[in-house]
């Protein structure tokens, strides 16, 4: 959450603070701020809010520098408040921004004010500022005073350190959030996500667990957890400083939703050719891991915790392996019995998510038979420190509310899928019916979202509602689930998913005239199951929703309101194309409420903390 800027140059880095902040707005915040050196002085300015308002401010109140750090705060300790907003300061013009959480700030704070320290937030950052004071003040320089502090900090960090006594140099400390150093010409810049230095530079270095690094317009000096000095690979990014605009959509959320069909079809180019799938998808060493795996166990957060569900039903079914799906702060909080051969398998958008990351690093101390990391940003900590990758290449994601990355995250444990029963004895034949299957979902996604205005027309009739009840059977179930998801994220409307035959076990209870019920229906094996779920509904009065196959035998009538979706969608492509109308349902929905679409309240898009 949160996020990181920081520039030292020749020129003025304002412009480059703001667009970086501007860039950063998708992760989620409530008040932004900057500080910077100018002539020697520091001049800090922050607003509760938006970025807009810190421009206003600036605006009313202009300054040039060259060098500066700036932050989008998400409120951890202490409420959005100005008196909050990042960057915060001690004595002597020093200044830090901050993204994680600092566990035992209560000591560090206790102990501080002992020594005289006075604080002016509710936050655990400024016991960073205070004690990176204290031991400049006992002597040291900046760079090793900041190593000092960060040896006695319990929790996660990303850190970004300035000082008026050195007015050319910005010191970063990494534990458990992502750093990374933009590498410019005769300037170099700082922060937690590579979008956000995109329009000033393509060449990165990524900070590992444990770096501290000092940064100045003529360098970069990395040094490791143990002090030894660290050289750090620099990474040429493949994103365009233009892709993370919106385009000609009114919402990052709509063009993200309308970008699926190519982000699906993009993370299967070069991965499946002529009825296969590629050998080297997964890695080099992908297929003697295949080989040998028995088991596989999937851990996620969120929407990527639906993907895993709907790769549990495909690997049991497909593969005829057993799969377990987990909540990822569940997993890092139990002793899990691992049996033998288990592949273990983590899901996220960002590669950041601090619960699938620490569950990422038990694994590898409890004996799985390897780790794979289905994730969208290359350069994220799971990648690097997976044994085994496929990235979902959906390209950037600003909308808090997951689309395209749910849907390649679909496409991607497909292909392990398709992978996994090669393995277990799917001949030519039956591998070719699969990766068919598969690229056929591009243009399946492209038949469905021409239900955008039919979804846009059926909002009305959800937008004074204040609960809602999903409903979906097999593979369907996790899609209702995330159609939930969905709905309550953007709109804010109560709602719940279950399987359609668990109704009367107690849901039932819920449905009137009030409650209206989503189904997502295609022509499977559970079609006749559903529509007597279905029945119990409608005798209770309830309204509904029905998202069928035209052949399913569905037809609207009074409290029944059928949309057709695309005819003969398999088993296997269900999932991905049956939650695209859903994702566009609660899009509209939140629009008729006013709602913040793309930056809903209380969310962020990475969660990096607990």
């Amino acid at each position: 959450m949160c996020g990181i800027v920081g520039a030292v140059a020749e020129r003025n880095v304002v412009p480059i603070l703001m667009e970086g902040l501007r860039r950063l707005e998708y992760r989620g915040y409530d008040s932004a701020g900057l500080a910077v050196l100018s002539h020697g002085v520091m001049r800090r300015q922050r607003r509760l809010g938006k970025v807009a308002e810190l421009q206003s401010a600036l605006r009313e109140d202009p300054f040039e520098a060259p060098l500066g750090i700036a932050h989008p705060r998400w409120a951890t300790h202490g409420a959005p408040a100005e008196r909050n907003a990042h960057p915060h300061v001690s004595h002597d013009g020093l200044a830090i921004v901050h993204n994680g959480i600092i566990e035992n700030h209560e000591a560090l704070r206790d102990e501080l004010k002992r020594l005289g320290y006075v604080f002016t937030s509710d936050t655990d950052t400024e016991c960073i500022a205070h004690r990176i004071h204290h031991h400049l003040a006992g002597g040291r320089g900046l760079f090793e005073a900041v190593r000092a502090t960060v040896g006695e900090l319990e929790g996660a960090y990303a850190l970004a350190v300035m000082s008026q006594a050195n007015p050319d140099l910005i010191v970063l400390a990494r534990c458990g959030c992502p750093v990374v150093i933009g590498i410019g010409e005769g300037e170099n810049f700082v922060a937690s996500d590579v979008s956000a230095l995109l329009p000033v530079t393509r060449r990165f270095v990524f900070l590992e667990e444990g770096d501290v690094a000092e940064i100045r317009r003529t360098g970069v000096r990395i040094v490791d957890r143990d002090g030894q000095a660290a050289q750090r690979p620099v990474k040429e990014s493949e994103l365009s400083a233009d892709a993370a605009e919106k385009g000609q959509y009114p919402h990052y959320m709509l063009k993200e939703i309308h970008e699926q069909p190519r982000a699906v079809a993009q993370t299967l180019e070069e991965r499946v050719a002529n009825g296969r799938l590629l050998a080297a998808a997964f890695g080099p060493d992908a297929g003697e891991v295949f080989s040998r795996t028995e088991a596989v166990h999937i851990v996620a957060c969120g929407t990527s915790f639906h993907a895993g569900s709907v790769a549990r039903y495909l690997i049991e079914q497909v593969c005829r392996l057993p799969c377990h799906v987990e909540i990822a702060s569940e997993f890092r909080y139990r002793n899990p019995v691992v049996t033998p051969n288990t592949l273990f398998v983590t899901i996220s958008q960002s590669g950041e998510t601090a619960d699938t990351l620490a569950a990422l690093r038990l694994a590898k101390q409890e004996g799985f038979l390897a780790t794979l990391a289905i994730c969208n940003v290359p350069e994220s900590s799971l990648v690097r420190e997976s044994d085994l990758v496929m990235l979902t290449r959906a390209g950037p994601e600003i909308g808090v509310a997951s689309t395209k990355a749910f849907t390649t995250q679909i496409a991607a444990l497909t292909m392990l899928v398709v992978a996994l029963a090669r393995h277990r004895g799917a001949d030519a034949e039956r591998e070719r019916g699969l990766v068919n299957r598969l690229i056929e979902i591009p243009g399946l996604i492209e038949k469905t979202l021409v239900l955008d205005p039919v979804m846009k027309e059926l909002a009305a009739r959800f937008a004074d509602k204040h609960h809602a009840l999903f409903l979906g059977r097999g593979i369907l179930h996790p899609i209702a689930m995330e159609g939930a998801l969905k709905l309550k994220e953007i709109s804010y409307i109560h709602a719940e998913a279950y399987p359609a035959g668990e109704l009367k076990h107690g849901p039932l209870a819920l449905v009137d005239a009030d409650m209206p019920v989503i189904t997502v229906a295609p022509n499977n094996d559970l079609l006749e199951k559903l529509k007597s779920n279905l029945m119990e509904v409608r005798a209770r009065g309830g309204e509904l929703f029905v998202f069928a196959d035209p052949d399913a035998g569905f037809e609207s009538s009074e409290g029944v309101t059928v949309i057709q979706m695309p005819k003969h969608v398999t088993y296997l492509q269900a999932p991905a194309v049956y939650t695209v109308p859903l994702q566009l349902l609660a899009y509209h929905v939140a629009i008729l409420r006013g709602t913040d679409v793309d930056q809903p309240r209380n969310l962020a898009k990475s969660v990096t903390v607990e």
